[in-house]
């Protein structure tokens, strides 16, 4: 009586909203990795009573965001360190 394993039903491709288990799966990655996504505001979940869901058009758009160019998705710090320690007129290191 060991190990009981669940036979999970494939998620239905008519359902509007899913799960963060089943959008995991839709995903193919952790559930952990689908609350951390929520949590930073790359996925925007909907919240009806107490439950959490996600539309598959959230899951399609955030999915369109990863495959956009890299220039347009974010925009990169520069490394250009020169005058990152140059003091300016109201320093008080600058007498």
């Amino acid at each position: 009586m060991g190990d009981v394993q669940r036979h999970r039903e494939p998620v239905s491709s008519d359902s509007l909203l899913l799960t963060p288990e089943e959008a995991a799966e839709v995903l193919r990655v952790g559930r952990t990795t689908i609350y951390a996504l929520m949590k930073a505001g790359d996925l925007r979940p909907v919240h009806i009573g107490r439950s959490c869901r996600l539309s598959r058009a959230e899951l399609e758009r955030y999915v369109r965001g990863l495959e956009a160019p890299r220039a347009r998705r974010r925009t990169r710090a520069s490394t250009d360190q020169r005058g990152l320690f140059e003091l300016g007129p109201e320093s008080p290191d600058a007498a």
